[in-house]
């Protein structure tokens, strides 16, 4: 198969904007409990009739300060409460938001307000204000901090602004008017700002939340949101809870308070990238070698990939039921317990999962239902459903779109999720977007006879070695990820006449593995030289190379002494390696490989 639609349950919208989740919900439901804000060690709930009051009140302090319709307000803040309640404000005001990570420089804050246009800039801390306010163009008039109470500031600010006039406002959007401006990473030259409608994001919320109506629409129901916010799949979570009625929490601080909200707020599912869910196996397994008990774990995690396969098969062996349950008292409720106790499903994107780590969850009891898509396309292109589940696949296409494979094995995307273009830069529309509306995703995949789409690697990632080689880096990333002492690895190899790989280890798991070991006062600059570690990591590469020829396998690499970070400039914000930028800063490590 090389092209399939999904017919829309729900047609693209013809009036309308955002606005009308809020609004609406507020009016028929208006005691219904839609969010929970942090309060002390717990939470403080928010119904439909208050939040909605909170966003005009915010809304009506824009529109005083001289927010007009159609302007661009900046939002750069990490994952909190008052990041939805702004980003609903700007629309009520009629305007368009443009994200920032919390993470950017100085120099990225000003390419994207100048680029952009934005009239006011939102951040979070006093800190980051002092990191922008150098920068700010002349047309930035406006400067405000959320934790200055921005919300009572704004509040205040408005009360003379009337609803007439908000309701005008809002209602002069349409499906067609701009909702965002979110600016990608780029791997070269400066980041692009792709233009998402009010009718890109109504198509993408409202066809996921139909086609996965058991998780979004679940009596009950919630979610912790701890993705960025700022990246559009931490915003279509958002919309789609919102939307959906969903009860929703945020985590502001997934590093340090993540374990504790999770156990707190108790959420039916989340939404997380691949590298969350590694680190929650990675971390049981570290904590489980540390007690001793490493092979009762290893154990239990081929008994449950076990289970997930003959899952697939239709049929399990008594012997592995027995298996199962017995394992399920022992490692599985505590692998539930750690997510909070009530989480059944949970939705991964942003970058492959592999399949042995989604057996391996779905066999521990809590489906992970993989989904692929990029800012370009609102988000979630294809995605997999409890009823309809490919391990290992990124599911079929939601509702509404068409998935093609081009000849080359370029992945071709078209529907309604589709951006309308990138922000004043016809060049590079051109490249991306066909004479005939699909979307060249640059990324290579396949479909099964069922529809179900397979992600093989990046167009531009592909290596060729001095061979002629053609290697996938992806396929090798991904496996090696999943041994519990590795962090982060690049698969190396242009133009050279073998495959290599940096690789870096997880420092939670490195000072388990130094205690079991007996390798206590080494620097970790002296254990990555350690011949015990070089072994065990050589483990985690020989499986690795099982997924490919000999011509594609890893044959040397090296073990850093530093991890890879967002804050190192390395990682992007859903912690997907900037290749570029690693190639550069280890280059003369790459270089060695080869000596």
């Amino acid at each position: 198969m090389n092209e399939i639609t999904v017919p829309a349950l729900v047609p693209n919208a013809t009036s309308g904007n955002l606005t009308r989740y809020i609004a609406d919900r507020a009016q028929d439901e208006p005691n219904r409990i839609v969010v929970s804000r942090p309060l002390g060690d717990g939470w403080q709930s928010v119904t439909a009739k208050e939040f909605e009051s909170e966003i005009r009140s915010a809304a009506k302090g824009l529109v005083a300060s001289g927010i007009a319709i159609g302007d661009r307000v900046a939002i750069m803040a990490r994952t909190r409460y008052e990041w939805t309640v702004l980003d609903f404000a700007i629309w009520y005001a009629g305007a368009c938001v443009v994200p920032i990570y919390d993470t950017s420089s100085a120099e990225q804050i000003q390419w994207i307000l100048t680029d952009s246009g934005a009239t006011a800039l939102i951040v979070e801390t006093p800190l980051l204000k002092e990191l922008a306010t150098p920068v700010l163009p002349a047309h930035t008039l406006k400067l405000w901090t959320m934790t200055d109470d921005v919300l009572h500031v704004l509040a205040e600010a408005g009360t003379s602004i009337s609803d007439e006039e908000l309701d005008r406002r809002k209602n002069t959007l349409t499906p067609e008017s701009l909702a965002t401006l979110i600016y990608t990473s780029g791997t070269t030259g400066k980041p692009k700002g792709v233009q998402l409608t009010h009718g890109n994001f109504l198509s993408e919320c409202e066809n996921v939340v139909q086609g996965a109506k058991d998780l979004f629409l679940k009596p009950g129901g919630s979610t912790l949101l701890f993705l960025p916010v700022a990246h559009v799949f931490g915003r279509m979570v958002q919309l789609g809870a919102i939307g959906a009625g969903l009860h929703m929490a945020h985590c502001s601080d997934p590093a340090g308070r993540l374990p504790h909200d999770l156990g707190t707020f108790k959420p039916t599912f989340v939404l997380a990238v691949p590298r969350i869910f590694e680190k929650i196996y990675n971390g049981a397994e570290a904590r489980a070698e540390a007690a001793g008990k490493g092979k009762i774990f290893r154990k239990a995690a081929e008994v449950a990939i076990s289970y997930s396969e003959a899952m697939d098969r239709g049929r399990t062996p008594i012997l592995l039921s027995i298996k199962h349950a017995l394992f399920d008292k022992l490692v599985y409720s505590k692998i539930r317990a750690g997510m909070g106790g009530r989480v059944e499903a949970a939705i991964s994107g942003g970058a492959p999962l592999g399949s042995r780590l989604g057996h391996f969850y779905r066999g521990a009891g809590v489906r992970i239902l993989e989904g692929y898509g990029l800012t370009e396309t609102t988000a979630g292109a294809t995605l997999n459903l409890t009823t309809q589940h490919r391990v290992g696949s990124v599911g079929r296409p939601i509702p509404g779109t068409s998935i093609r494979i081009a000849d080359d094995g370029e992945v071709l995307i078209k529907g309604g999720i589709v951006m309308r273009g990138y922000w004043q830069n016809e060049s590079a529309n051109s490249e991306v977007l066909t004479t005939d509306n699909w979307f060249r995703s640059g990324d290579l995949g396949r479909l099964d006879d069922e529809g179900f789409l397979y992600i093989v690697g990046r167009k531009k990632e592909l290596i060729v070695t001095s061979g002629g080689k053609n290697v996938a880096p992806a396929v090798l990333e991904d496996r090696l990820r999943a041994h519990p002492l590795v962090s982060q690895c690049l698969v190396v190899g242009d133009n050279k006449p073998f495959i290599a790989a940096l690789i870096t280890v997880d420092a939670d798991a490195l000072k388990a593995w130094v205690a079991v070991n007996k390798k206590d006062g080494k620097a970790v600059a002296e254990l990555v030289r350690d011949p015990d570690l070089i072994s065990v990591i050589q483990t985690g590469v020989d499986e690795a190379n099982k997924a490919v020829s000999k011509a594609e396998s890893i044959r040397k690499f090296v073990i850093l002494p530093t991890d890879w970070t967002i804050a190192g400039g390395q990682l992007t914000a859903k912690l997907s390696i900037k290749r570029h930028v690693v190639s550069q800063e280890f280059a003369s490590e790459i270089e060695e490989l080869y000596n």
